[in-house]
């Protein structure tokens, strides 16, 4: 590969076995990482996300004709001396485009990510910049890098997940009929939650809410054990007479899924949101969330950092968590996508890293992916095509490419094809 290569690079992801993941049989990521990959997937095994990017944690490596590893080999065996994206970005640095270069080096700013979920992720939040700065620096064995995660999660099926903190309406309601929380923080917490209104200084209201959750996370194993037993008998009882609400439903199954975990009872905080396959959250730094469940498209900052204080057996910083949250209250904004072109819709996050494009082509269709200013990566999910820029390439399921920057791409299919591109925020480019 040269300076100056225009084409499209095939790649092979990683993937990552945890515990949250879906099984191997149900599992979108499990699939696309046997195509991928050509290796056979374990039935024993969870199949969670499937990455493409350059992060050291999940890096992608370089595939030619054939399913061989550049330098190595993809199809089954061990791959060994292998040629990863970011070595290669590296020696090609035109690659990413003249904008991106002077803006984040030779890092692809963005990592692309498949999502299966099955069982509820922690309730965490990433760092800003400044903050994953000083975390990498004191651990780095906890914290990996020292770059911000914004994020985002676009929807392959019904989608689940904890979202930012509800408003201050919702809260008082919660107060005033959840009594194990107020068990947890104290009468005089709670009064102080019912006593504000929309009129009180911004700053008052995050001071009291940061006060509520910090005691709740911060609250011993003991109480936390003694009053979930009380919420769930009291929701089991409840259920007899009437339906639950939804977030009281959410609620009975998260702990099932960890039980007497402090995350079950903060869960009453944030807001439960549902997302419709096509539909998207993003998420900035230091706002807390927790997928619940669900299938998606993931695409962030290239960065692995994640602070975490409940609904998981992983490492707890809840001190970090509590002091770098934003406080800030309200839904969060569904993005519906804006169309450009009849088979293309294109999620545009207020960040500069990245933009997701999801393309469904129907039988027998073309379509034009114009030249980007920046680099972009491709995954298709279902159907085969084909992809041309200089020459024609064969995709299908399973497939990944990278694409230069300013490079002109023909997608075209006679059977129908399903596709993700994720690349640097356009809007990024306009300024």
């Amino acid at each position: 590969m040269e300076e100056g290569f225009k084409g499209l690079l095939r790649l092979m992801g990683s993937v990552k076995n945890y515990d949250w993941g879906r099984s191997a049989k149900e599992s979108c990521v499990g699939r696309l990482y046997r195509l991928n990959s050509g290796r056979k997937i374990d039935e024993k095994q969870q199949y969670a996300e499937f990455w493409m990017g350059t992060h050291d944690s999940g890096p992608s490596y370089i595939v030619e004709e054939g399913g061989r590893i550049q330098n190595g080999y993809a199809n089954g065996g061990g791959i060994r001396n292998k040629c990863t994206l970011k070595d290669w970005i590296e020696k090609n640095p035109s690659v990413l485009g003249e904008t991106v270069l002077s803006k984040w080096g030779t890092q692809l700013p963005f990592l692309f990510k498949v999502l299966s979920i099955e069982k509820a992720l922690s309730i965490q939040a990433h760092p800003d910049k400044d903050l994953a700065i000083l975390l990498h620096k004191e651990q780095p064995l906890v914290y990996k890098d020292d770059n911000h995660k914004p994020e985002m999660a676009l929807a392959l099926t019904e989608f689940e997940a904890l979202c930012g903190f509800i408003s201050l309406e919702e809260l008082k309601v919660i107060v005033q009929t959840v009594p194990e929380i107020v068990e947890v923080v104290g009468n005089v917490l709670a009064e102080l939650v019912l006593d504000l209104n929309e009129d009180d200084e911004e700053e008052k209201g995050k001071l009291v809410l940061r006060k509520l959750f910090t005691e709740i996370m911060s609250a011993s194993k003991d109480v936390i054990t003694e009053v979930l037993a009380k919420l769930i008998s009291r929701l089991n009882i409840k259920n007899k007479v009437r339906e639950l609400t939804h977030k009281e439903q959410l609620v009975l199954g998260l702990e099932k899924q960890y039980p007497a975990d402090v995350g079950v009872l903060a869960a009453f905080l944030f807001n439960y949101v549902k997302l419709n396959p096509g539909e998207a959250l993003y998420l900035g730094a230091n706002e807390p969330h927790a997928y619940v469940y669900g299938e998606c498209v993931e695409c962030m900052a290239t960065s692995d950092n994640v602070v975490r204080a409940g609904l998981t057996p992983k490492h707890r910083d809840v001190r970090t968590l509590c002091s770098m949250l934003t406080y800030r209250q309200g839904n969060p904004e569904i993005l519906h996508g804006t169309a450009i072109n009849p088979y293309t819709m294109r999620y545009l996050p207020p960040f500069d890293e990245f933009e997701v494009d999801r393309c469904i082509l129907p039988p027998y269709s073309t379509v034009a992916f114009p030249s980007a200013p920046g680099p972009s990566m491709f995954v298709v999910m279902g159907g085969e095509g084909t992809m041309t820029t200089s020459a024609e390439v064969i995709v299908a399921e399973g497939d990944v490419l990278f694409a230069p920057a300013n490079t002109n791409i023909t997608i075209a299919t006679s059977s129908g094809l399903h596709l993700y591109r994720a690349g640097v925020n356009s809007r990024y480019f306009e300024e």
